[in-house]
């Protein structure tokens, strides 16, 4: 057996012995056995993955005894790629998930639940073929809907929450089914070598790109298909939304980069320019609403969608860019699509785990409530702090190396040889630079207030007051996340090139290591250095430091007790900014596009018209599409739904006359 067979059949049968574990083993022990089988099943599709990125072949053949193309899981270099990056955040969010699930959350259903939503996730990397894909999505989709679900009897949120996933999940499944199902009716198989042969810029490769694009789509959380992320990832257990931001939403994009890239590589222009649209306006509206979110996690799951609108920009400007022949800048454009993936799924299963360990500490993941856990909880602080770079795109993190090769090929992607590429092209990749340009001010914005309000400054409320560090396995998953950050940072050249291995040989050629961690483009010529960034800014800022350092001892603190305020002291947490207040300026900028709702509640002192005892403000933004868009069409249906019970009101006489009905036109359409 090869050791890509070998590797898939240890996961399946660690899922297998995990679940039995979940269910049989006493509840003391439960989270100790499961977590660490499941850490163990993580980790054998690591080393999996790691093995078909090599160019490993083989794999496990499924029987079945239909006359269809047989059932295969042979993952190649890129599916091992996103087996590599689901793994990963696996091993992450199970060590973290041993200490912190509690409650429904460590219920034997949700511990059998989780080796399910990990083999599922998987496993749909390494499918070659349409019924297996489909079956492994829906395994996944089954492990993560139970988790969700956990807590549902006690909190009715939940339960809403799950109504919207499992909706947007099955029209999800559906529309990737009818993409897959045109595709076979035009090819006449099911596997993807045979699905790779549809005539291309045919009605059905077209059709079928469509129904991918919305699938897939609502899968990575484009917009208008994001609905279920802000309500889904806030409600659910948080090493399990961690899984579901960081790993579940890669599905989507390895789906979207299945079809451009190998099942339908000959693409048209306008695939490219509908990708880009889709994922630019993905990206300016989720960082938008994570920008005036006081909800911690509600913030984290907006951002998810502006980071998979970046991923889907680059697939777009690459489609694009290779259907003008502009092969070296689609090929930079790819490469940088690939590097965000795999950033994001780091920093951002960061993100959600360190909002795990504020909750796990303090009950809160209002901004507003929090403050000062910086000095209470420093190794959460740390890894959140380094995580919150890598969103941000500071220099020296994952997220930086991503958007900076993905600003060089939008940049040099107008023009092939000094000549103007298309009038398309040299149109879409400045309004890309420009979408790129206001989300990364947004989300510098964004994750300065996520971590300044949180961490910095004195407590907002008891709760963050009595903050204490959380235990070490959970601190152990944030630094393993936090070193991973600053890892894909300093090192973008090797990690670059393996990525673009993934794609194919031509592809390789695109990025070339150089100098200790380097990475080179010399299709287009940009080159990005990190070591020498790291020694730039410590040339900068030791002269600084010194200064400081030495103004401290030359002129020590003094400390005075003030007759009065006056402004110069700020002794209470009411006289510091909140999330809300540090938001406010945005919400009046794009106010427009925000739709914010105010309510202003003046109390007056007893009776009279003019002393005024209380104003209370309150503001909230809703999501425009949800209330704009989908509101009304359920709205409508339900009001349809209402008028449709009147059909089935009991009546045997009302029935009969509909059979009899139904038997007439059965007679009439068999005598047509």
């Amino acid at each position: 057996m090869s050791p890509l067979g070998a590797g898939l059949i240890l996961q399946l049968t660690l899922a297998a012995i995990a679940m039995v574990t979940a269910l049989t083993v006493a509840p003391a022990m439960r989270a100790k056995a499961t977590g660490t089988l499941s850490t163990l099943l993580a980790l054998a599709g690591l080393v999996t993955g790691v093995v078909a990125m090599s160019g490993a072949t083989g794999g496990i053949l499924i029987p079945v005894a239909l006359p269809m193309d047989p059932l295969i899981l042979a993952p190649d270099r890129l599916g091992g790629l996103f087996m590599v990056i689901v793994s990963f955040v696996g091993v992450l969010v199970t060590i973290f998930g041993i200490s912190s699930a509690t409650g429904p959350a460590s219920s034997r259903t949700a511990w059998a639940a989780l080796p399910v939503f990990l083999v599922g996730m998987q496993l749909v990397p390494a499918a070659t073929d349409s019924v297996s894909f489909l079956l492994a999505w829906e395994v996944m989709t089954l492990g993560s809907t139970v988790l969700l679900m956990a807590d549902h009897a006690s909190r009715i949120s939940v339960a809403s929450a799950g109504i919207w996933y499992s909706a947007m999940s099955q029209l999800s499944f559906f529309l990737v089914l009818a993409g897959f199902a045109v595709m076979a009716a035009a090819t006449g198989g099911t596997s993807f070598a045979t699905l790779a042969t549809i005539e291309p810029g045919s009605w059905a490769a077209n059709l079928a790109f469509v129904l991918f694009l919305l699938g897939f789509g609502g899968k990575a959380e484009l917009v208008p298909l994001h609905v279920w992320v802000p309500r889904v990832l806030p409600e659910a257990p948080s090493h399990v939304s961690a899984a579901m931001s960081g790993a579940m939403v890669k599905i989507g994009v390895y789906g979207a980069l299945l079809v451009c890239v190998r099942l339908l590589p000959e693409a048209p222009p306008w695939w490219g320019i509908l990708i880009m649209i889709l994922g630019g306006a993905s990206a300016l509206y989720g960082i938008l609403q994570a920008s005036v979110s006081s909800d911690l996690k509600v913030l984290l799951a907006y951002s998810t969608t502006e980071n998979m609108g970046l991923v889907f920009l680059g697939l777009g400007a690459s489609v694009l860019l290779r259907s003008y022949d502009a092969t070296a800048a689609a090929d930079a454009a790819l490469i940088a699509a690939l590097l965000l993936a795999v950033s994001h799924a780091v920093f951002k299963a960061t993100l959600f785990l360190g909002a795990g360990a504020i909750i796990h500490a303090t009950g809160e993941r209002n901004l507003d409530h929090l403050g000062g856990l910086g000095s209470r909880m420093p190794w959460t602080a740390l890894s959140f702090g380094v995580a919150s770079l890598g969103a941000a795109a500071i220099p020296i993190t994952s997220g930086f190396v991503a958007e900076w090769m993905l600003l060089q090929s939008l940049i040099h992607g107008g023009r092939l040889d000094g000549e103007v590429v298309s009038v398309a092209a040299s149109v879409a990749m400045p309004l890309a630079v420009a979408v790129i340009a206001l989300t990364a001010g947004l989300a510098l914005l964004t994750f300065v207030k996520a971590y300044g309000i949180a961490f910095l400054a004195r407590p907002r409320s008891s709760a963050a007051a009595l903050a204490r560090e959380v235990p070490p396995l959970m601190r152990i998953a944030l630094t393993l996340g936090a070193l991973a950050v600053l890892a894909l940072g300093l090192i973008p050249g090797p990690v670059a090139a393996v990525v673009a291995a993934t794609v194919g040989p031509q592809t390789a050629l695109a990025a070339v290591p150089i100098g200790l961690g380097g990475v080179a483009l010399p299709g287009i010529g940009a080159v990005l250095d990190p070591i020498m960034l790291v020694v730039l800014s410590a040339l900068v800022a030791i002269p600084i430091l010194i200064a400081i350092v030495v103004s401290a001892r030359t002129h020590p603190a003094r400390v005075s007790e003030l007759p009065w305020g006056g402004g110069g002291s700020r002794a209470r947490p009411r006289m510091q900014y909140t999330a809300t207040s540090y938001a406010e300026p945005l919400v009046r900028v794009f106010d427009d596009v925000l739709k914010p709702s105010r309510d202003v509640q003046v109390t007056h002192v007893g009776e009279s018209r003019y002393l005024v005892e209380r104003v209370t403000v309150e503001q909230r933004v809703s999501d425009v599409i949800e209330t704009r868009l989908y509101r009304p069409v359920l709205n409508l249906l339900q009001r349809y739904g209402i008028l449709a019970r009147h059909v089935a009101n009991g009546s045997i006489h009302r029935y009969l006359t509909y059979s009899f009905v139904a038997f007439l036109i059965v007679l009439i359409v068999v005598s047509l």
